[in-house]
């Protein structure tokens, strides 16, 4: 029908000259893109036969979904029995009725993962809005050794013990027992108007820690809802305890930037918050070179891909039990390189935006959750308004040389475009 119209829109106007036809708008494309991340840390002992009920907070929706599982830490074959999403109803574990979907893998309903690999479902047709709760339930049948998982969820997700036949389960009854962590699901990727996504690439500060659980108040979820308008995914890939420049919690940024950052759908700009694990983690490193040389890599790889980088200062700490005036100094020389050094596209100064003006080496009482180091759910907001200003801000002054940034700002400042509304129920998880 569409191609009659566009054809009467050429056609009628010759024959009966001087009539005007609105023009016939162009159905926008569509593309797949990442809506949800969660990078893994580390691993936990196998569940045989319990079905894992993730509980995932999307970004930007679509009218399809992908899932990615890993099986990147495990150390044999992990055999999937089965997957299942479904939209969430409010609180708790149970499925919005008729959205409940099998996940398939090349038409199959079970898949292996070889060691040290990961997974990504066939596309989903379902429909699922912006700011949506998910829910990914992974069934592994036997013991496959080692699970790969993400520890600090931040977020309630729930475990059916006796798993078969569970994960297709709308009712969650069965789903008696809790955990603060994601188990094998690593990405969602959405099928929709949204273009383009964004990866948050860090430790703790970035992971949520000191935000409320179950809430979606870690920053890059703030960031998510204040880029609603220009439909661009947010994709969370903080891992608690990593380290730029060695291993830590995870493997270090500069091995695992492929796999949780550049290789994720649709990815147009990387905010890394990440290195204050390296300044208070022992062994610590206190040479401000190597960081700008862990920088430099970061950005040089990440341009190659046509992604462009935003460097972000590290936050104060004093009053942590790590804290020392010698670590405060070699923080106060890296953030002087972030902020001059010109190796990113953008900075967003996020030591500014938190630090206490009466004791700028601590953070700002308001947004101190009690520890000294990480940030409250106003300390999260602080950090996102930031970082978004970053995104959206001209770069000022002369543009070094060799470097691909140009005089327009990372992502668009503005939209017309509506945005997709949430599903009734409470907004947590």
């Amino acid at each position: 029908m569409a191609k009659v119209v566009r054809g009467l829109t050429v056609l009628l106007p010759a024959l009966l000259p001087g009539l005007t036809l609105p023009a016939v708008a162009e159905p926008a494309p569509l593309h797949w893109t990442g809506s949800w991340e969660t990078a893994p840390s580390g691993t936990a002992a196998a569940l045989p036969g319990a079905a894992v009920r993730n509980v995932v907070h999307l970004s930007v929706g679509g009218t399809a979904v992908r899932v990615r599982l890993s099986n990147r830490l495990g150390t044999g074959p992990l055999r999937l029995g089965a997957v299942t999403v479904a939209l969430r109803r409010a609180a708790g574990p149970d499925a919005v009725s008729g959205t409940l979907r099998t996940a398939t893998f090349h038409g199959a309903h079970e898949v292996t993962v070889p060691p040290g690999a990961d997974v990504v479902t066939d596309p989903v047709p379902m429909p699922v809005p912006s700011e949506a709760d998910l829910l990914v339930t992974v069934y592994t049948p036997e013991n496959s050794g080692p699970a790969t998982y993400h520890r600090d969820a931040q977020q309630t997700n729930y475990l059916a013990r006796d798993g078969a036949g569970r994960a297709a389960d709308e009712d969650g009854s069965a789903y008696t027992v809790t955990t603060g962590r994601w188990y094998y699901v690593t990405g969602v990727d959405v099928r929709g108007i949204a273009a383009d996504s964004i990866v948050a690439f860090g430790d703790s500060l970035t992971d949520g820690n000191g935000s409320t659980p179950d809430t979606n108040r870690r920053w890059p979820d703030r960031l998510a809802q204040r880029l609603l308008g220009q439909r661009i995914g947010v994709l969370n890939a903080g891992i608690s305890g990593n380290r730029l420049l060695r291993e830590g919690t995870g493997p270090s940024a500069l091995a695992r930037l492929d796999a949780d950052a550049l290789d994720r759908a649709g990815v147009r700009a990387l905010v890394v918050f990440e290195g204050i694990n390296d300044i208070k983690g022992i062994p610590e490193a206190s040479d401000p070179a190597a960081y700008a040389d862990a920088y430099r890599t970061l950005v040089t790889r990440a341009h190659a891909r046509g992604i462009r980088v935003v460097g972000v200062t590290l936050t104060p700490y004093r009053g942590y039990p790590a804290w020392t005036a010698a670590r405060e100094a070699v923080r106060l020389r890296v953030n002087a390189f972030i902020r001059t050094g010109g190796v990113f596209d953008a900075v967003a100064d996020a030591d500014a935006a938190v630090r206490d003006p009466a004791v700028p080496d601590r953070i700002l009482p308001a947004y101190d959750p009690g520890d000294h180091l990480h940030f409250n759910d106003a300390g999260m907001a602080a950090v996102a308004d930031t970082v978004r200003r970053a995104l959206t801000r001209r770069p000022a002054g002369p543009v070094p040389p060799g470097q691909p940034h140009t005089t327009v700002p990372i992502i668009p400042t503005a939209t017309t475009a509506p945005v997709t509304p949430a599903p009734p129920g409470p907004a947590g998880g």
